[in-house]
């Protein structure tokens, strides 16, 4: 049994009897539902130990169980204690189908109304209310209470961000939305996402890792003023003047009393139901607004890059490659030796980026996969699970990187010496998926999960699939992971637009044995030769050998071999100025055509 989460679990136990609750549900996110979340909100992690980007537990007196997704079953086997908290995968037992069958007549289940929506409350409390239990919020979150050296929320300054490199002032954007307010018929809105607010202002921060925004709330009129919610020490001089007079600052902390004023009279204001908490829909509530329940208003227009961040992404994906590209070939030349490790392999490919004008940070934690650890979707390496890279393996890496004019996103799996033809298969036909999806042509209006059994398809062939999407929207110097767009098997309403970045990543895990992951970045453009009806297609933005010693080639079309040998001359053309001299030659080894 792990000691220090065992004592964490029955801390918890008893400060839940000490708030007459007899269950509490304890979500992976924070107060602004963000995918990563600062230190003091890593409740989830430090209750249960799982380091995942997605899950949730419940805590109940006598039981607790942790719910993850595919892309987790194996990590959260690793990290969290089975004796502690019972395995449920999110496919086969929903969280609420699970407390459902656990609860009874008279049970109070807290929650934390700051780290859920208000549609999974509704959802809950009609769930309890059948069995004769309770939902509760909570005042204080209970984990908060017994954690006693949880780290302060970080107090790091606000940055402006180069209207240049936004392609937009913020007054621009603040009017155009406040115009799209108007339309939703609202007098103002609500945002409470923190990519959102970082992309309306132009400012950036450094207060959640890999992501550079700052933990702040804001409230948009309609005709472009706007209340910037935010600690007083995050605020500069510089700051001031870049937001200028029509952005009024007030503190962080203020932020729900100031929604109950909001709607005083009953105001029109619009909130976003799927990203706003449940918190900020009761604080109007109780000051009497006319809520409008509408869509973030930002969320659109920022996944549809402008020309200047386009220009920037490639630009920042051509100095990234070439960081890259020098790693895989570092890699090649060091890895049958023996001696190198997953984490070792971590450290080294940052140096490279460090290199790299403008890198500010990863944009996320490096997967760093060796063997099966590389069938761990979303493995996060640590000193005690790093394994060496062993010669007849395969090793997985997926990272990216943070620049002022770019986010990038790119999966590469090698082979550690020679590997055996089962891999290769697997490998060919994982590429086979991604050539197919970035060679697609689409009627204007298609969304992704019109694509997604694309790349899909070169598995099914032979009955094997992947426990993840394979794609989603990438931010201009934000968010890695970026909506409203993705391409996944789960449906999505929301139509693929020119100016969308989104990853395409198609893969395949062998359990205990292997992973593959092929990740490029690709920006939608419009078809040039649609001509009955408006076509898109995908321009790809990353640059970096595909390993091809192993795709094998009797599994390829020529035009999916015509397509990688056209990839593999422009990554050479575009990198072989930009890599080191003692790398070009292995570039052009690994670069030349197949057909050739």
């Amino acid at each position: 049994m792990s000691k220090p989460h065992a004592e964490r679990l029955s801390a918890l136990r008893a400060e839940l009897s000490r708030q007459a609750l007899d269950g509490f549900v304890v979500p992976l996110t924070d107060e602004h539902n963000s995918e990563y979340v600062a230190d003091y909100a890593q409740r989830l992690a430090w209750l249960t130990g799982f380091e995942g980007s997605a899950g949730s537990a419940i805590v109940l007196a006598e039981k607790a169980a942790m719910f993850v997704d595919g892309r987790y079953v194996i990590q959260v086997r690793d990290q969290v204690d089975s004796a502690l908290f019972a395995h449920v995968h999110l496919t086969e037992t929903d969280p609420l189908d699970w407390l459902w069958g656990e609860v009874k007549k008279g049970d109070r289940i807290g929650y934390d109304p700051r780290l859920h929506t208000p549609g999974w409350v509704a959802q809950a409390q009609s769930r309890l209310q059948r069995k004769g239990a309770e939902l509760v919020a909570v005042d204080q979150n209970p984990i908060d209470a017994v954690w006693p050296d949880q780290p302060a929320p970080p107090p790091f300054p606000l940055k402006p961000h180069d209207a240049a490199l936004a392609g937009a002032t913020s007054a621009d954007k603040r009017a155009r939305i406040g115009g799209d307010i108007a339309e939703n018929g609202a007098e103002a809105a609500v945002l409470t996402a923190l990519d959102s607010i970082a992309w309306l202002f132009n400012i950036r921060g450094n207060d959640v890792a890999h992501t550079p925004v700052a933990l702040a709330y804001a409230v948009l009129h309609k005709d472009g003023r706007a209340d910037l919610f935010v600690a007083p020490e995050k605020m500069t001089d510089a700051v001031r003047e870049h937001l200028g007079n029509e952005v009024s600052i007030a503190p962080y902390d203020g932020f729900y009393d100031a929604l109950a004023d909001l709607g005083a009279g009953g105001k029109a204001v619009l909130a976003d139901p799927a990203t706003a908490n449940a918190a900020v829909f009761e604080a109007l509530k109780k000051g009497g607004a006319d809520i409008v329940r509408a869509a973030d208003p930002c969320a659109l227009p920022k996944a549809c890059k402008t020309e200047a961040e386009i220009k920037g992404s490639i630009a920042a994906h051509e100095r990234d490659g070439a960081a890259v590209t020098e790693f895989l070939h570092w890699l090649d030349q060091e890895a049958h030796k023996g001696g190198l490790t997953e984490i070792g392999c971590v450290a080294k490919l940052e140096s490279f980026r460090k290199k790299r004008d403008g890198f500010c940070d990863t944009s996320f934690d490096t997967i760093s996969g060796a063997g099966s650890n590389g069938a761990i979707c979303h493995y996060r390496v640590s000193e005690e699970s790093s394994r060496p890279l062993t010669p007849g393996e395969l090793y997985l890496v997926d990272s990216g990187g943070q620049y002022p004019d770019g986010t990038t996103d790119i999966t590469r799996t090698v082979p550690v010496g020679t590997v055996g033809d089962e891999e290769k298969d697997r490998f060919t036909r994982v590429l086979k998926g991604h050539i197919a999806l970035a060679r697609a042509r689409f009627p204007k209006g298609t969304t992704g999960a019109q694509l997604d059994a694309i790349a899909r398809k070169p598995l099914w062939d032979v009955g094997l699939d992947y426990d993840h999407g394979t794609g989603h929207g990438v931010g201009s110097y934000l968010a890695v992971h970026e909506g409203p767009q993705r391409i996944s098997k789960a449906p999505n309403a929301i139509a693929l637009q020119p100016g969308m970045i989104l990853s395409n990543e198609p893969g395949y895990y062998k359990d205990g044995g292997f992973g593959i992951r092929i990740e490029n970045l690709v920006t939608v453009v419009a078809d040039e030769d649609s001509h009955e009806r408006p076509f898109l297609r995908f321009e790809t933005l990353t640059l970096a050998p595909i390993d091809r010693r192993l795709v094998k080639t009797e599994l390829l079309s020529e035009d999916e071999i015509g397509w990688l040998d056209r990839y593999h001359a422009r990554v050479y053309d575009t990198l072989d100025s930009l890599v080191a001299e003692d790398t070009r030659d292995w570039l052009a080894q690994m670069t030349a055509p197949i057909a050739g």
